[in-house]
């Protein structure tokens, strides 16, 4: 998450002289990963400003089309006349804003602009895209051309926000609602004590029965549904520059006005959007598993063929989004276009606005299995808040009325399923008892609060959990939150003492033996994955009553084309081989130690243990009978020659049949039959030779030869 720290500013009033390092310093000290702060417009110095076309003049002698312009930049030069340019982009007419750079200024990357002479002309400056003002892509791919309402001589370095600072954050799975700048600004009131104003807390219209019909068949995967409809958009409308800098500054690319908005909303409350062109939606909005082969194009133009398991929205005709993941091709916000004739702009006019919450592991096993991560998704998985679905809608309407001339149809649907709070019971000494320091119930129950819970009782709290905070599911959860906002800096560090008289078991000496004893016969350890699919087990050539073909499946695998644990050490050596031996690595002697995986057919879900005390053996006796059974395996593989070819190679014999010496990974030291059929001097490659007496006739250092 890219967090510029001038938007960061609107809702949390911070010390005008705090930089980007401070708050970083003050967001790790919370808990949170900010991996570098990004220094934008580092070294830039105007005069930049704003130019108006005057007239340009096209330079057809030469091998590319040249553009010899002038530009009214007002007094920004000193004199007031207008300034000559040559530019060789053709993105602007006469007439048009544009961002020129006078001379004496430097651009990003210490590019010194001076009045210089140029196919036959003298450019005195040069008028800028947004690359060249280290703006990113703004999908202009030329001359940035600003609106109509600037005046010649305005200062674009203010003007377009070049200077600022960026947080680049690494959100953890278990802070999604860092995911915003909402959530970021919440993080940075709570480190330094002040207020948050939060931008969610709008007036938001109570559902009627006049919004858009949406009904949702599956309240499981889909428990909130708002839409709202705005009509009367201005087709030409633009995004203002500040909305598609901020787009820019957050990593992401300006694309309409209506993608945008709700593009930049997602972006400040954490809560993804979609907005569907309503005169391409047939009927009813619905939400429903989708049926097992049917087919539908993403927004990407890929087509995907759904599966029952995936969430999607539905109109009459079909699947027109995969719901929490990307929208559909069918129902695309249409860009706007001018008709050549009339000058006539038409575009996408209506909108329906939809703000979901979606169930976090059904958009996650969805946007893996068809290989498509979103900006959407990533939030979805990760745990959105449900109560900021209306709050998000009304500011997406409250935006297009305000930027684009809409109107807001009186109309609000809501579809919600039935959930209580969810709270938490948990000893008002627990966070102490876990860290080890003794904070006190005050200090615990006010950083609670800081966090957003409610909180209640005396000896035993009662903690109701914020909508933003999925995360906090169990007493641990509270009480690492009461430490990390304590400062984790500030426990202390204390040795565990361990107990006398306990070293390694039987079977830990035996498989010690075991490795060493292969280590050193030559053999070289490879550390596998253990991880296998059918696949694997089909090119292996095993029965279909083969004891390991019944494997223990994962819930949540790494991959999807390796769901179960291996009940076998030889597919993973047979990789390490395949890679190495693609790598030039032809001679190899692996071997692998470790566990494989038997299923019992009594495995069961296992019971959660505590960690506040040791486990009884009970406890431990009955985490242990939900294991599949494990047995240790040894495996070596081996590649390759046994020797090195001076005299010959000799093949690897066939297994089960014991070679006259270890194979190494290395090539071997040849016998000494071998060495007696070496010639009596080993004569250098011919590439070799040639360079040595080159380098002779050159004067260069004569090589002994033996």
């Amino acid at each position: 998450m890219r967090v510029p720290l001038s938007w960061l500013r609107e809702y949390v009033d911070l010390p005008a002289s705090e930089t980007g390092r401070d708050v970083q310093a003050k967001l790790v000290s919370a808990g949170l990963e900010v991996e570098r702060v990004e220094q934008l417009g580092a070294g830039l110095k105007g005069p930049l400003v704003v130019g108006k076309v005057l007239t340009i003049e096209e330079l057809t002698e030469f091998k590319k089309p040249i553009r010899f312009c002038t530009v009214d930049v007002g007094t920004a030069n000193g004199t007031g006349e207008p300034q000559e340019i040559v530019c060789g982009a053709r993105n602007f007419a006469v007439g048009d804003k544009v961002v020129v750079v006078l001379p004496g200024a430097v651009l990003p990357g210490d590019f010194a602009i001076a009045a210089r002479k140029t196919y036959g002309k003298t450019s005195h400056g040069m008028i800028c895209s947004g690359d060249e003002l280290g703006m990113g892509d703004d999908g202009s791919n030329g001359i940035i051309v600003l609106p109509p309402e600037y005046e010649p001589g305005t200062d674009a370095i203010e003007l377009l926000e070049l200077v600022d600072e960026v947080l680049d954050i690494a959100v953890t799975p278990d802070r999604g609602y860092c995911l915003s700048m909402r959530g970021v600004a919440r993080e940075v009131a709570t480190a330094y004590g002040l207020p948050l104003r939060d931008p969610a807390l709008l007036d938001v219209p109570a559902p009627n029965s006049y919004g858009y019909l949406v009904k949702v068949d599956d309240p499981r995967g889909c428990d909130r549904f708002t839409a709202r409809t705005v009509v009367g958009l201005q087709p030409e409308a633009r995004s203002p520059i500040w909305l598609r800098r901020r787009l820019q500054k957050a990593g992401m690319r300006p694309i309409s006005l209506a993608v945008d908005v709700t593009n930049y909303v997602m972006l400040e409350l954490g809560q993804p959007l979609h907005a569907y062109d309503r005169s391409r939606i047939d009927g009813p909005i619905g939400v429903r598993r989708a049926e097992q082969g049917e087919k539908f194009t993403t927004l990407d133009g890929t087509k995907r063929v759904l599966d029952a398991e995936d969430l999607v929205i539905t109109d009459n005709r079909g699947p027109i989004g995969l719901a929490g993941v990307m929208g559909g091709a069918n129902t695309e916000i249409a860009d706007s276009e001018t008709d050549p004739e009339t000058g006539a702009v038409t575009g996408t006019t209506e909108v329906v606005i939809e703000a979901a919450h979606f169930d976090a592991l059904s958009v996650a096993r969805t946007a893996r299995r068809h290989k498509l991560s979103s900006e959407a998704s990533r939030r979805f998985e990760r745990g959105t808040d449900p109560e900021a679905a209306s709050a998000a809608a009304q500011r997406t309407v409250d935006l297009l009325v305000l930027l684009a001339g809409g109107t807001a149809e009186a109309g609000v649907t809501e579809v919600i399923a039935p959930s209580a709070p969810r709270t938490v019971s948990m000893p008002a000494n627990h966070p102490d008892r876990v860290a080890g320091v003794d904070y006190g119930r005050e200090t615990v129950v006010r950083r609670l609060q800081e966090v957003g819970c409610d909180v209640y009782g005396q000896d035993e709290l009662v903690v109701t959990v914020p909508s933003w905070r999925p995360d906090l599911a169990f007493p641990n959860d509270l009480a690492e939150e009461v430490i990390r906002l304590e400062g984790y800096e500030n426990l202390p560090s204390t040795l565990p003492t361990p107990p006398s008289g306990r070293g390694l078991t039987d079977r830990q000496r035996l498989h010690r033996r075991i490795g060493r004893a292969l280590a050193g016969a030559g053999y070289v350890e490879a550390l596998n994955y253990p991880f296998i699919g059918e696949t694997v087990l089909d090119q292996l050539g095993l029965d279909a009553d083969d004891a390991r073909r019944r494997t223990v499946k994962l819930v949540n695998p790494i991959s999807d084309e390796e769901p179960a644990l291996r009940t076998t050490m030889l597919p993973g050596l047979l990789g390490a081989l395949r890679r190495n031996d693609g790598r030039g690595s032809h001679d190899l002697a692996l071997f692998e130690t470790g566990l494989v995986f038997r299923p019992t057919g009594e495995e069961h879900k296992a019971a959660r243990l505590p960690v506040d005390r040791r486990p009884t053996d009970e406890e431990i006796a009955g985490l242990n009978a939900t294991l599949p059974r494990q047995p240790h395996r040894a495996a070596v593989i081996l590649a390759g020659a046994a020797s090195r070819p001076a005299g010959g190679a000799r093949a690897v014999r066939a297994p089960g049949r014991t070679p006259s010496r270890p194979l190494a990974c290395s090539p071997a030291r040849p016998r000494r039959a071998d060495r007696a059929r070496r010639p009596a001097r080993a004569v250098a490659p011919r590439p070799l030779r040639r360079a040595v007496r080159d380098g002779e006739r050159r004067g260069g250092p004569r090589r002994t030869r033996r």
